[in-house]
């Protein structure tokens, strides 16, 4: 006897429900059962079974001994291979826009260049926008920048290469603020190791301060590059963004971030 599903639940048919099926398996990492697969796409267990079976065939799904179904190796490999070979910009850009849509401030994925950083993606808001010097592919003194410094963090580990990074130039200070010293800029990268974050309190533009983070695209121990949220000091100053690094790392993590947003007073 066929099941009978309830008038007010929605009809899958077809490929649509393939697709459902599909991203059912993606929310079960370690496996979901039939039942439970009809239940959460309301379809009967015939006709899901019969859109596994399809997707088994093609490798996008497995299953267990236990009769439990994964998603397939087929699948993944497909969907590694894809991500793999996206520009770092193009991946880094939910990321840019989930935390600009919780912030409503520019955000920036920025990659190391000698002395300087390279912006490969900005946003802005869609209202309320800093007018920032900060343009895709152009760049700033790495150690005036807050991305630049949690770069700078993970490939200077001694004052020594602090030393040889610089060179015989004195380093740039677009503003007061701004590092001028070796001894400063390697004290500042062992607060950056020691933090997990990188601070720029209006050290490349008066008025403006960034909170950055490094983002792992590549490699789960090396950064492809770092993520930051600027703004306008008096606005987002930047104890707030201090007070929700948890969501900020959930984030760039690909993670749900916390619900609540700490105020801008």
């Amino acid at each position: 006897m066929s099941e009978v599903m309830p008038d007010d639940e929605p009809r899958l048919v077809g490929s649509d429900r393939v697709l459902a099926v599909l991203a059912e398996l993606a929310r079960h990492p370690d496996g979901i059962g039939l039942d439970e697969m009809a239940r959460r796409v309301a379809s009967p267990k015939p006709t899901v079974h019969r859109a596994l079976a399809s997707l088994r065939r093609a490798g996008f799904a497995a299953k267990h001994t236990h009769g439990r179904y994964v998603l397939g190796d087929e699948f993944l490999r497909m969907a590694f291979a894809h991500h793999e070979a996206r520009p770092d910009h193009v991946r880094a850009l939910p990321i840019l826009t989930a935390l600009c849509q919780r912030y409503g401030e520019t955000v920036h994925y920025a990659t190391l260049d000698g002395p300087a950083v390279v912006y490969r993606a900005k946003l802005d808001p869609p209202v309320g926008a800093v007018r920032l010097t900060s343009v895709v592919g152009g760049r700033n003194p790495a150690h005036c920048t807050a991305v630049g410094k949690v770069l700078l963090a993970d490939a200077l580990r001694t004052e020594q290469d602090v030393r040889e990074w610089a060179g015989d130039h004195p380093l740039a200070r677009p503003t007061e603020r701004s590092i001028g010293t070796v001894e400063e800029l390697h004290a500042a990268l062992v607060r950056v190791r020691e933090r997990g974050y990188g601070l720029d309190d209006q050290e490349n533009e008066p008025g403006v301060n960034c909170l950055a983070v490094p983002v792992y695209l590549n490699s789960p121990t090396a950064p492809s590059g770092a993520i930051s949220i600027s703004g306008l000091a008096y606005r987002t100053p930047l104890h707030k963004l201090i007070d929700d690094l948890p969501a900020i790392r959930a984030i760039v993590a690909g993670q749900e971030p916390p619900a609540t947003v700490p105020s801008r007073s």
